[in-house]
């Protein structure tokens, strides 16, 4: 199966289509990556060098992929980092092109927008972008925390907050909304919410020498591949979180700033410790 990935890029380090790609080739999957920034490295270094993709850029290597018969054989769309809101255009077309070709096909919007310590990292008009015109056609969507509050105007502190901001999420989509960063005492706990109930997936909290970015974008990749290998949303959940908490863990033993997806790779396909997701 193959996944068109219109996001993000970096030479080093894995964010983005970096950071997506290789775990679903892990699982198995071609993927085809469209980049929207091309960057030398991410901004949390605090310098970088590189440049956004223009738009039109984005909209014709989309046509391109599109031409070429590549939409027709997908399985999947999977958005991330726009650099632009322009970009956006490419990803709803990528979608249109998808589910020309069947309505089962799934389209994953991670609404990448910012978080809680950084705040709103994105142009001004890219969260109405999402709210208005991505969601209305995502089949799931991944907001974390400050990102589903920003779309829903609603607090998700709460386990039981973040279910009831998700199911108004639901009502303009998407079938699945699973909320990352959901911080519980010393757990760290993901929730995936559909129209049959939620599910929250906890995790030991790891704590790491430096800030890791990227560990997002490697969720969704991974909870999209679970998805279409028809795992039902709490085991897509439980097998993503888990694979993402064996890389994380590599990462912290081996002290490395950068996500350790090669060095963890073995974790990515099968997870040495499971989380189960518990209903709520």
């Amino acid at each position: 199966m193959t996944i068109v990935s219109i996001q993000s890029s970096v030479a080093f380090g894995h964010v983005g289509n970096s950071a997506a790609v290789f775990p679903l080739q892990r699982l198995g999957f071609d993927v085809w990556p469209v980049d929207t920034v091309q960057f030398s490295n991410h901004p949390g270094y605090g310098s970088w060098r590189g440049a956004t993709v223009a738009p039109a850029v984005v909209q014709d290597i989309v046509a391109g992929l599109d031409r070429a018969g590549v939409l027709a054989s997908a399985q999947a769309v999977l958005s991330g980092y726009l650099g632009e809101a322009g970009c956006g255009q490419a990803v709803l077309a990528a979608v249109a092109g998808l589910k020309a070709h069947g309505r089962d096909r799934l389209y994953l919007c991670d609404p990448v927008m910012g978080d809680r310590a950084t705040g709103l990292y994105v142009a001004a008009e890219i969260p109405a972008f999402f709210a208005e015109r991505a969601l209305p056609f995502a089949d799931v969507a991944t907001p974390n925390v400050f990102e589903l509050e920003l779309l829903t105007g609603r607090s998700a502190a709460t386990l039981a907050e973040a279910a009831e901001a998700a199911r108004l999420l639901l009502g303009r989509g998407p079938r699945t909304v699973v909320v990352t960063g959901l911080e519980a005492g010393d757990t760290i706990a993901c929730l995936a919410v559909t129209a049959e109930g939620a599910w929250a997936v906890r995790t030991p909290r790891l704590t790491l020498p430096f800030p890791v970015s990227g560990a997002g974008d490697v969720l969704a990749a991974l909870l999209l591949g679970h998805l279409l290998r028809r795992e039902a949303a709490p085991e897509a959940l439980s097998l993503a979180v888990s694979a993402l908490w064996g890389v994380l863990d590599k990462t912290l033993r081996l002290g490395r700033r950068e996500l350790a997806l090669v060095a963890a790779q073995a974790e990515l396909a099968l997870p040495s410790r499971l989380f189960v997701p518990l209903a709520i």
